[in-house]
């Protein structure tokens, strides 16, 4: 028997088995929901100042353009980054980096973890972003590309079209999501801490994580 065997036995004898008068599981329509999906209310351009605020709290580097501006500020970002590789996925708009002088990298499935690691930056999109809790998400879209490739890179810059890519709250974001794609729920750039609460960024995601709100100016 292996070590799983053992533990799974373990687990089913400390578990009570179910039997007649065993009460059903509630189904999800039977779940109560009046809990508040929404903590005060709030204007479009509201929402989007408190994304950016909380954003900003975690760390992340908060940056606003308009569609017009948005290649020019990719690439002084970049060059700022000193970055001479970005990573780019299928679907990512060509023009966001016309006007970058980076050499790009595809998203490709056959790239190694150490590959990724030797990539300077990553340009994405997202899926959304909830203005509660300062958190950006990736469901693997055409313009995210894999999970991977926002993990390994030290550098992430993320583009958030504002507002339509903005929620109030995780009730609202999680109506809009596909529950059966890969997640990332991203509020900040890497980060924890050890017992003595001493931070330490980078050890599980982007050491930078910077964000582009699109919208007009």
């Amino acid at each position: 028997m292996s070590s799983k065997d053992r533990i799974l036995a373990r687990i089913r004898r400390a578990v009570p088995q179910p039997g007649p008068d065993t009460p059903a599981a509630p189904t999800a329509s039977e779940i109560p929901r009046d809990y508040l999906r929404v903590h005060g209310a709030r204007t479009p351009s509201g929402r989007v100042d408190l994304l950016a605020a909380n954003l900003t709290e975690y760390r992340a580097l908060v940056h606003r353009t308009d569609e017009a501006g948005l290649p020019l500020l990719l690439a002084r970002l970049l060059a700022q980054r000193g970055s001479r590789t970005v990573l780019v996925p299928p679907g990512l708009p060509p023009d966001w980096l016309s006007a970058a002088d980076q050499t790009p990298v595809h998203d490709r499935e056959a790239s190694t973890p150490q590959e990724l690691d030797r990539i300077d930056s990553v340009v994405t999109g997202c899926a959304l972003a909830v203005a509660e809790t300062g958190t950006v998400v990736l469901d693997g879209g055409p313009d995210q590309g894999r999970r991977r490739i926002t993990l390994i890179p030290d550098h992430h810059i993320c583009v958030i079209r504002v507002p339509d890519q903005v929620v109030d709250s995780v009730p609202q974001a999680l109506e809009r999501l596909d529950p059966a794609r890969a997640l990332t729920w991203i509020s900040g750039p890497s980060a924890t801490s050890d017992i003595e609460l001493d931070r330490v960024e980078g050890v599980h995601g982007p050491r930078t994580l910077e964000i582009v709100l699109v919208g007009a100016q």
